[in-house]
């Protein structure tokens, strides 16, 4: 006897076969979500110059993508590249710097600057002749610095190394935003209205004005800091200002250490060579300086573009690294800031529907 499929399980099947076709997709994008969501993030911050491009190109969107994916490599790729090859050459030089003061042992007495501290001088003069004295000491101090020093630097070169090739995915995905940019746009706006009419709408505005906000928060931050520190470098002579900089500005977007640790080795660097009245400008210059332009014009940002919650910024940033690498850096804030903001949104819209229903 046949048997005849009904309507509602002809329904059934075909939201079946949707949902596995949906899965299967979100499988195969899942590794690229977030290198995904940051070149968004660029293509969205940065819509201004691809139109001004586009017009410049007279129409041609591949033209303006292909300069605006060089413009990207320039400003982000090729810096970096740098700073992984800088960085693993500060690695290998601060091998060969302590190998012979390892191998040779410490001098009898420390330093008078170090013995010279208030408090800590003597316990640190101790602690230097028991390790001077004793070579099984210095090798236990040794192998509890060493192991996390090591992992530390392997980290640091492992996620820079993983920026370089996030950045590079990051731009080829951008250059087919920025081609099609008209096309993907006018998809989120009908997708929107239709599955939430003028509120949806008005939260893809919203999500925009986020996004931008956020990266000119974080990112003008670390450029008005590189700047300072930048002037700095200057004027105490430290070599390879360029790079510092650079680095700076990477830098002072990860919060808690922020560019305190490139001033504060431009520092050291100055003392090592000879030159304490520099040094101590440029510590003076890190402190009241550097740090003064994380610690005033960041919140004022922020809180002016996005009004992001301090707590939030430091929460998304780390938490982003962790998840995303080295783009959670930026990738991180904005999406708690974009949900702080949706939420916001969805609590007054629920306030205003209490006020209009009727008692």
């Amino acid at each position: 006897m046949q048997q005849h499929i009904t309507s509602a399980q002809k329904q059934i099947i075909q939201i079946a076969i949707v949902a596995l076709l949906l899965v299967g997709c979100i499988a195969v994008l899942l590794p690229f979500t977030g290198t995904l969501m940051f070149a968004a993030v660029i293509c969205v911050t940065t819509a201004w110059l691809r139109n001004h491009m586009l017009k410049l190109c007279r129409g041609r969107s591949h033209l303006a993508a292909l300069l605006m994916s060089l413009l990207l490599v320039l400003l982000l790729l090729a810096p970096l590249a740098v700073l992984s090859g800088t960085l693993a050459q500060g690695i290998e030089s601060s091998v060969r710097y302590l190998r012979p003061i390892l191998e040779a042992g410490l001098s009898a007495d420390p330093p008078k600057w170090l013995s010279g501290l208030p408090i800590a001088g003597p316990i640190i003069e101790t602690y230097w002749h028991e390790l001077a004295a004793s070579r099984e000491e210095m090798n236990n101090l040794l192998r509890q610095l060493i192991d996390p020093t090591r992992k530390v630097a392997l980290a640091t070169v492992s996620i820079f190394g993983q920026g370089l090739l996030q950045l590079m995915l990051v731009i080829f995905f951008a250059f087919f935003i920025f081609r099609d940019a008209e096309k993907y746009a006018e998809a989120l706006r009908n997708g929107s209205q239709k599955l939430a009419g003028d509120l949806g709408e008005r939260m893809l505005k919203l999500a925009a004005g986020t996004v931008t906000g956020v990266m000119i928060g974080i990112v003008g931050t670390a450029a008005a800091q590189a700047l300072v520190a930048m002037v700095g470098y200057f004027i105490t002579g430290v070599p390879a200002v360029a790079m510092l900089t650079f680095m700076t500005f990477v830098f002072s977007m990860v919060p808690v250490i922020g560019a305190t640790l490139i001033w504060l080795g431009a520092a050291w660097w100055l003392y090592d060579s000879g030159q304490t009245g520099w040094a101590i400008f440029m510590l003076l210059w890190g402190m009241f300086g550097i740090s003064s332009v994380d610690n005033f014009i960041k919140p004022i940002l922020i809180s002016r573009t996005s009004s992001l919650p301090l707590l939030l910024i430091v929460v998304g940033i780390f938490g982003g690294v962790m998840v995303f690498g080295f783009i959670g850096l930026f990738l991180g804030p904005m999406l708690l800031a974009l949900g702080q903001v949706l939420i916001r949104e969805w609590l007054a819209l629920n306030d205003e529907d209490d006020e209009d229903s009727p008692a």
